[in-house]
């Protein structure tokens, strides 16, 4: 494959190891990804191809083109959606081109990444387009050879009639079986004759993304356009004064703007723009309350001892269960704010034109972003295009509009196209954190050790509801209360990966192990008591599949070798969200008087797996996302102001710091559901009861390495 003798983020990566004398990474340039390339000028130069669905087309020389409709924030739906359709049509997947859709509300459903639905939701119409396109397909070869349909059979993108060894291709019946009618019925394959479903199918943008071609927002650019950065107010504060002149007439810059209470540089260049930010002298005033973390602290022991908390689920007589108790466990779990920390910064796209508006960038809800931006300008949304590109990175911040409405603000008031542009420190200072939690849990135990009571406060900063009070035990428990209470503050929140549960299912598990130890059982055991119990003698709605969860764990059992190992602490967690059941077990050794954290068993039931490959990738992700941020992640307030702003102060976890993490998946064939978060809630938990096996120690508060068993650790 022929590189470009442009400098682009390959380049970088080559020139920089060898200045910088660290690591050097290859590439193989002829390895099988050169195809994709290859395909992509076949495309270029052949004839028009022609539409079956709002899925998929197919050109004369056999060219599949499938659009993916939905938003690529790292999860792999650009490939696994294709996948789908492929199967379905028999496509040959080394003819099959990938383009990723705008945003289309008359074509497509839920355009949205977020709450890992996009296959679950689509996986019945996705398989049907293709299905479709290959009913069809079939039907003109039938019509052409003038044989019966039930005769004719497809393969790799051919249509074969096995009794007269004759086959055509499906670009040589594209444009015959484009004009027939649309079957209203089509048969769907059996999950046996799978060839493409279930495979190792590499992403599909892996090209560009090793070759430094543009595919992220960061990378968009458009021919006179003009770029801004923003100033915005910290917590609790609005704008009073700037230094317009001085900033105005630095070098490149075009305008300064105000919209509420942010200042807008506008310039011809990034770098131009940046340093006229930087010199930037403004005047704050306070404009509600400015909250630190020292006061949150205060605030969660007065709102979990607070009488105005909203009960969510209760089952039978708790009073009365804690009264008769033999024995009763209570903890306290506390998390901090988190900001996303995504690779690239918020950005975005806008020219707001007399005739309309066009937005190209990364966001997770195209269609909010277009919303926005209607009635902002007060026009219709059929006035609004928006084109997507891939994010890197997003974890929940890119589901806001925020960053968006920016760009069409500043757009309309200097009357140009604009690209808004985040720093780290704005991304890290901007809003939209994990909201801050504190839990409280009580557990009462008879004579046996039985779970007779359970109660579970969460007392949050803008969380709204921090439980998920249907989720296990609940069902388990004979007498069980479940509420929580929410302060509102000026610090703005919103989702983060597998929101809630990444936090409530390390205290949960946590604290399900504390009360095994006191009833003197087996944390796995304890947890499989409990749900044979919901499945013998149920108490109130059960939300959960019981034996889908029971799978996960045997599976991670078997797997790990549970209780089987010498030196080494293992730790179980399981957990329920999005859909999907995983259970995990982390282990611990011993080093230089130090829990060192060397592997992760992972078992999931996410149903059928469209790509293997893709699905590995995620699971091992959650891990260390998980992991990463229950032992390092923290964002403090002094007076409305973050404390944090890049990461030479905010800790991630590093490269040495991985584990092995070791992926296993229940194979049930039931459709697929979530996996893009599922995998991240329970890894804080195994972790936590893993170290407290190694050490005696419990982790009840985030970040786990500014606890006691973690000092000296930098």
């Amino acid at each position: 494959m022929q590189t470009s003798s442009n400098p682009g983020r390959r380049n970088f990566l080559r020139i920089a190891a060898i200045t910088g004398g660290g690591l050097l990474l290859g590439f193989n340039w002829s390895d099988a990804d050169a195809s994709s390339s290859a395909l992509l000028d076949v495309v270029g130069t052949a004839a028009p191809s022609v539409d079956f669905n709002s899925y998929l087309s197919i050109n004369p020389q056999g060219i599949i083109t499938i659009l993916s409709p939905n938003p690529e924030v790292g999860q792999g739906i650009k490939t696994a959606f294709p996948i789908i359709v492929a199967e379905e049509l028999d496509a040959d997947w080394t003819k099959v081109v990938v383009e990723q859709a705008p945003l289309d509300t008359k074509k497509f459903e839920r355009q949205v990444a977020g709450g890992s639905g996009s296959i679950p939701h689509s996986w019945q119409r996705l398989r049907k387009a293709g299905a479709t396109a290959r009913q069809m397909l079939l039907e003109a070869a039938s019509k052409r050879w003038n044989v019966p349909l039930a005769e004719c059979t497809t393969d790799k993108g051919f249509v074969l009639h096995t009794a007269t060894n004759r086959k055509l291709s499906y670009g040589e019946l594209a444009t015959e079986a484009a004009k027939l009618p649309v079957p209203t019925e089509v048969k769907l394959k059996d999950q046996k004759d799978f060839k493409q479903i279930g495979s190792t199918v590499k992403n599909v943008d892996n090209p560009k993304i090793i070759t430094g071609k543009p595919l992220f927002g960061l990378d968009f650019y458009r021919e006179g356009m003009l770029f801004a950065m923003l100033q915005r107010p910290a917590f609790g504060y609005k704008l009073k004064s700037f230094n317009t002149a001085a900033v105005k007439a630095m070098p490149g810059i075009v305008d300064v703007v105000t919209f509420d209470n942010n200042i807008a540089i506008v310039g011809k260049s990034t770098w131009q723009v940046r340093k006229a930010k930087d010199a930037l002298k403004i005047e704050w005033e306070k404009a509600g309350d400015l909250e630190s973390t020292a006061d949150h602290n205060r605030l969660f022991k007065e709102l979990l001892d607070s009488k105005e908390a909203t009960v969510r689920r209760k089952d039978g007589d708790v009073d009365s269960a804690f009264k008769s108790a033999t024995k009763v466990v209570t903890a306290e779990y506390q998390c901090p704010f988190l900001p996303h920390s995504p690779l690239e910064p918020m950005n975005f796209f806008a020219h707001v034109r007399p005739d309309g508006v066009e937005l190209v960038g990364p966001t997770q809800t195209p269609e909010l972003a277009r919303n926005e931006t209607a009635k902002l300008l007060n026009i219709s949304p059929d006035k609004v295009t928006v084109e997507l590109t891939r994010m890197g990175g997003g974890f929940g911040r890119r589901l806001k509009a925020d960053y968006v409405v920016e760009a069409v603000q500043v757009s309309k008031l200097v009357n140009a196209p604009v690209k808004v542009i985040w720093t780290r420190e704005d991304d890290m200072t901007g809003g939209s954190y994990r909201p801050a939690v504190r839990y409280r849990f009580e557990a009462a135990l008879d004579a046996q050790g039985n779970m007779i009571g359970y109660k579970l406060r969460g007392a949050s900063i803008n969380a709204g509801n921090s439980t998920r009070e249907d989720n296990f035990p609940s069902g388990a428990v004979d007498n069980l209360l479940i509420d929580s209470v929410d302060h509102k503050s000026p610090i703005t929140t919103g989702p983060w990966r597998a929101p809630i549960t990444n936090f409530l299912a390390f205290a949960e598990q946590s604290f399900f192990d504390e009360v095994a130890q006191a009833a003197g059982k087996d944390p796995v055991q304890f947890r499989l008591e409990l749900l044979d119990k919901a499945k013998q003698k149920p108490v109130g709605a059960i939300k959960y599949d019981i034996d889908r969860m029971k799978s996960v764990i045997q599976l991670a059992v078997e797997k790990s070798g549970w209780g089987k190992k010498k030196n080494v602490a293992q730790g179980f967690s399981v957990y329920f969200s999005h859909r999907s059941y995983v259970a995990q077990v982390g282990e611990v050794v011993m080093q230089k008087g130090k829990p060192v954290l060397q592997k992760v068993y992972s078992a999931a039931d996410c149903g059928v797996v469209v790509n293997q490959s893709g699905a590995q990738q995620q699971v091992r992700g959650c891990v260390v996302d998980g992991i990463g941020h229950a032992m390092y992640g923290n964002i403090t307030f002094k007076e409305g102001v973050p404390e944090q702003k890049n990461f030479n102060e905010y800790r991630l976890i590093r490269l040495n710091e991985i584990p092995e993490v070791e992926v296993h998946f229940v194979e049930n064939g039931i459709d697929p559901t979530g996996l893009g978060e599922p995998s991240l809630p329970p890894a804080g938990g195994a972790v936590a009861n893993a170290i407290f096996k190694a050490t005696g120690k419990r982790l009840r508060s985030q970040p786990f390495v500014q606890e006691e068993v973690f000092k000296g650790v930098s």
